[in-house]
């Protein structure tokens, strides 16, 4: 089950037919869990049929995006409460005469100085101030705040201060009092950046905990038996209970469900390289398979504020079908600003009054307005037609030239967008293959595909839905981080190993909550490594626990991250020393995925009709094909419209369309 700004999508995999359902249901803003029982209900007859169940949420995000999250308390050292508010110097935007830092979570009034100090090594240097630990919780009693964070100096060293604090605070506000521990949400180093993800998870941590509860006593008293598992930022999933303790690891949840179905994609095509392209009426989402592997980083950063997890790269701008067209000092501009589920687009029929990409779309002869979203939402070219001309006429410009102009303006940028997560990170993107989903993405990769010079798109099965397919193909993931300075020639190998080996115990004992069979573990590390005197670390991954216990490793580790320096910044520095800063540890539990439907191979001509579809200023006849009665083995020329319940592929003139046997369109240049 995915929420999109628009629609809410649900997959249902027949374990007994070996086939797939899809079904949709307007997403409902005001009570997400909502539209996600409909969407649940208009595909499943008998939920106690049901034998697993995986979501994504947007709750966290929204709150975060929406600034809708609850009042937070933050505790800091004494003499250092400043830390979160002064944050960090860099101008991200550095042309912009009116930039401005992003505005924090926590304004400084509501910042309370605990006393008690560690030094850089974790060792105690005053005790901590238990009086004042217990002035915060009375403050935090009488002003009604909703949440708590504590992050101490050091205390991803030494969380002995921040434990009894928790004690205290038990003490004082009982036991269900939303409260996040720095060094348990990241336990890493960087006081900001860790600070602020203890803001971040308790600011969001009430809306999250409040709607996993809710969503899952509905559906069990609907007669669901099976515990609700949910996708974290990093492309695995938790169940809802350890969600509810960690509320930060459900930020990405929903976006990175088609990244991971890009990962079983990639395997059934041993295509190792893709980029993924996720358009849906709110937002645009980028992110890459490399090697067969989800491109994961250590840090993602939302709405300006870090936050030190492990999530899948993926970077988003407000471009989609419910993106809004407008006119900035005679120039034509698209989003971020969506029209959203309600009132929607003109073309909706729901009261919207402004030009969006999907009246542009339906303008130009794109969008089949009977049987869009399956029928279930009857568009109305009358009014797309009226909001555009008037948007043109803004503009001095004709109905479909302005038509094409949102389009084009909305395609540019989401090529940027592209080139922001390959070309700035020293990939080529000519080099992959792009895959697009989401319920407008098919609409908009080709002309993405020329802008960027790639030669194959592909449009998999369930396009619309391919976020909520993508939730299926994943596993149960806990991700485990630990603190380790050495310079290279202080590193005792034995002592490294056996780090490891007690971080892969600790990760491996979480499983038995997840209902993970034993035989169903597995276990990758990895080390974060730096030049000497640099700010900043790469991961770099190690083959196995035992591997630093090698006489070669040190050398061999260099030379690994020389290599992973010169691709992400254009250049190594061999010999130089290098500084171990952190271990991460990621234990893996199977609990068994879906098999690939694959088609049944054509023997013959499929239905097609033909109509006039807009291309470059001109009305050209196209054809127009329903993917339902498309097979393995058939191929044909654009332009053309491919239909189906969850989205529109347009194939414009000059590129041919084959289907291969696991039911995805392959799009290639044919001139």
């Amino acid at each position: 089950m995915d929420i999109g700004g628009t629609f809410t999508d649900v997959v249902v995999y027949d374990e007994t037919g070996k086939r797939y359902r899809i079904g949709k249901y307007p997403t409902t803003p005001a009570d997400l869990a909502e539209g996600v029982l409909e969407a649940v209900s208009s595909v499943v007859e008998r939920p106690a049929d049901i034998s697993f169940l995986v979501h994504g949420t947007t709750q966290g995000l929204n709150s975060l995006l929406q600034r809708r999250g609850v009042r937070v308390l933050l505790l800091a050292s004494a003499g250092a409460r400043d830390v979160y508010q002064i944050a960090r110097g860099p101008r991200t935007r550095m042309y912009d005469l009116h930039f401005r830092k992003p505005e924090p979570l926590v304004p400084r009034r509501d910042i309370a100085g605990i006393g008690g100090r560690l030094d850089a090594s974790g060792a105690e240097l005053e005790p901590l101030d238990e009086r004042a630990v217990r002035t915060a919780a009375t403050r935090y009693r009488d002003e009604g705040f909703g949440g708590i964070a504590v992050a101490y100096l050091f205390s991803h060293l030494n969380p002995a201060h921040e434990l009894r604090t928790r004690e205290i605070l038990a003490e004082e506000l009982g036991e269900d009092v939303a409260l996040s521990l720095s060094h348990e949400t990241a336990n890493e180093w960087r006081e900001y950046e860790r600070t602020s993800s203890a803001v971040v998870e308790s600011y969001i941590g009430p809306a999250v905990r409040t709607y996993l509860a809710r969503l899952g006593k509905e559906l069990a008293r609907r007669g669901t038996s099976v515990p609700l598992h949910v996708m974290q930022s990093s492309g695995g999933m938790i169940t809802a209970e350890s969600a509810r303790r960690r509320p930060l690891q459900t930020l990405l949840s929903g976006p990175v469900g088609g990244t991971m179905g890009g990962v079983a994609l990639a395997r059934a095509m041993a295509r190792p390289n893709l980029i993924y392209v996720d358009m849906g009426g709110t937002s645009f989402d980028v992110s890459m398979v490399v090697d067969g592997k989800p491109d994961v980083a250590p840090e993602v950063r939302l709405d300006g504020l870090p936050m030190l997890m492990s999530a899948v790269n993926i970077h988003t701008v407000g471009a989609g079908g419910g993106s809004v067209a407008w006119v900035e000092a005679g120039g034509l501009r698209v989003g971020p600003r969506s029209a959203g589920a309600r009132p929607g687009p003109a073309c909706y029929g729901g009261g919207g009054e402004q030009a969006t990409v999907t009246d542009a779309n339906l303008v130009l002869g794109r969008i089949e307005p009977e049987s869009f979203a399956g029928g279930r939402v009857t568009l109305r070219p009358e009014a797309a037609h009226e909001v555009v001309t008037e948007f043109g006429g803004a503009l001095g410009m004709d109905t479909i030239a302005a038509a094409e102009g949102i389009c084009a303006v909305a395609n540019a940028k989401m090529a940027q967008a592209i080139r922001t997560i390959t070309v700035a990170r020293g990939i080529e993107p000519r080099d992959f293959g792009l895959v697009a989903f989401g319920g407008a993405g098919p609409m908009h990769a080709v002309f993405l595909a020329r802008e960027l010079g790639i030669r194959e798109v592909v449009v998999p099965r369930f396009p619309g839905a391919f976020s909520a397919w993508g939730m299926l193909q994943t596993e149960i993931r806990r991700d485990l981080t630990e603190p380790y300075y050495r310079l290279d020639a202080d590193v005792d190998g034995v002592e490294l190993a056996s780090r490891l080996v007690g971080l892969a115990e600790r990760g491996l004992s979480a499983l038995d909550s997840e209902g993970v069979p034993e035989a169903a573990r597995r276990v990758e590390h990895a080390v974060d490594l730096r030049y000497a005197a640099q700010e900043y670390a790469l991961t770099v991954p190690l083959t196995s626990a035992d591997e630093p216990v090698r006489p070669e490793f040190l050398d061999v580790i260099a030379t690994r991250f020389g290599k992973l320096h010169e691709q992400r910044h254009g250049h190594a520095n061999p010999g130089a020393p290098v500084e171990f800063v952190a271990l991460r540890t990621t234990v893996y539990g199977d609990l068994g995925k879906p098999d690939s439907e694959r088609l049944a191979t054509a023997e013959g001509e499929f239905p097609r009709t033909r109509r006039a579809v807009v291309f470059d200023g001109e009305a050209v006849e196209s054809l127009i094909v329903q993917r339902a009665d498309l097979l393995a083995g058939h191929a044909f020329q654009g332009p053309a419209l491919v239909l189906e319940a969850t989205a529109t592929t347009v194939v414009p003139p000059g590129y041919g369309v084959r289907v291969d046997e696991l039911g995805s369109l392959v799009i290639e240049e044919t001139r």
